[in-house]
């Protein structure tokens, strides 16, 4: 036989392997686009959804005094927000049949709060008509509850205030944990800052794990009927993760069972509600002895006019050393001294 006929035989016996291994490889690139622009839609509007927990336009109900992290979170805004961006992302705007496909494979919405948290989750209730359905419901509020093995009961937040049952007195206590240590002697959590700290995220986070795992149990019960083979389960959240959902007031969501490819679409997201901004840095002249100096404008108040005249504002301490400040305590102005200066 020719040289040219194994040639010919080599590349019809090749040809259909190269085929599918390119197949297979473009359905690979196209399944990794796909997970890329998704990540991308449900992040976003999980930032828009905890964005709207602040949308507030009663002044009472905006953040307290006492804490940052204590906000009265507007839950249906955010929730509508949620499913908006959600529907915008994925082009179903306009299309209610692929709004309710798309709801289908979100299992679970944590709404964060600073006292406690809420589930959006597929529940059966009765509607208007008085008939059962199933479908997206805002789980009454579960606080971060506490009891220990002497009866007093526990109601952390999300920062260091706390409400104490003590059952020894009988007596109810509520302020800072430092505070309510010295009135509360007898509770033993309270006395010690980092073990309050850790029993306190410990709590916040099982809570939420073991309501999160009874709902999408409950879920996979009822998405058989719509057609859903895939079964939720609850993904693995590092430590890390978990604290930094319950760091501050935010949301997180589940989106679980897309197909994709030949394979099938997960991903979790979380988005916080309170915006940090970087404090402003003011630059001065001390006006009796010509120094530069700076200070946060946080701190503004504790310099007179008749001492300090603002010259500038920078966006950081090292910009402002850069143009020949020195740094000035708002605490204590004169802790500060500049012995090289002349």
């Amino acid at each position: 036989m020719k040289i040219t006929n194994f040639a010919i035989a080599f590349v019809t016996i090749l040809l259909p392997f190269l085929f599918i291994n390119n197949t297979k490889v473009n359905t690979q690139r196209l399944t990794s686009e796909l997970e890329i622009r998704y990540n991308a839609s449900v992040d976003t509007a999980v930032r828009d959804a905890a964005n709207a927990l602040n949308f507030n336009i009663i002044q009472e109900n905006e953040a307290q005094y006492e804490s940052k992290k204590n906000i009265n979170v507007n839950i249906g805004q955010s929730i509508k927000t949620f499913w908006n961006t959600m529907y915008i992302n994925f082009d179903a705007q306009n299309d209610k049949v692929a709004q309710g496909v798309l709801q289908r494979y979100v299992p679970a919405v944590v709404i964060v709060g600073y006292d406690g948290y809420h589930l959006y989750t597929m529940d059966k209730y009765l509607n208007s008509s008085n008939q059962s359905e199933t479908k997206h419901v805002l789980q009454p509020k579960k606080p971060y509850a506490y009891v220990d093995e002497r009866g007093n009961s526990l109601s952390f937040t999300l920062d260091d205030f706390v409400t104490a049952y003590d059952s020894s007195t009988n007596t109810w206590h509520y302020g800072r944990r430092a505070e309510v240590a010295i009135e509360c002697p007898s509770i033993e959590l309270l006395q010690n800052a980092e073990t309050f700290d850790n029993v306190r995220r410990s709590k916040i986070v099982s809570s939420i794990q073991s309501d999160l795992q009874y709902f999408i149990n409950y879920y996979n019960e009822h998405t058989k009927r719509y057609g859903i083979a895939y079964t939720f389960t609850l993904p693995t959240i590092s430590h890390e993760e978990w604290n930094n959902t319950i760091d501050d007031v935010g949301v997180l969501a589940f989106v679980q069972g897309v197909p994709v490819g030949n394979t099938t679409y997960n991903h979790y997201a979380l988005g916080g509600s309170r915006i940090i901004k970087r404090p402003e840095i003011k630059g001065a002249i001390e006006n009796s002895t010509g120094i530069k100096y700076y200070f946060r404008n946080v701190c503004q108040n504790t310099f007179t006019s008749s001492d300090y005249s603002i010259k500038e504002s920078f966006g950081s301490e090292k910009e402002a050393a850069s143009e020949g400040y020195f740094p000035l305590s708002c605490e204590n102005p004169t802790l500060i001294t500049h012995k090289n200066s002349k």
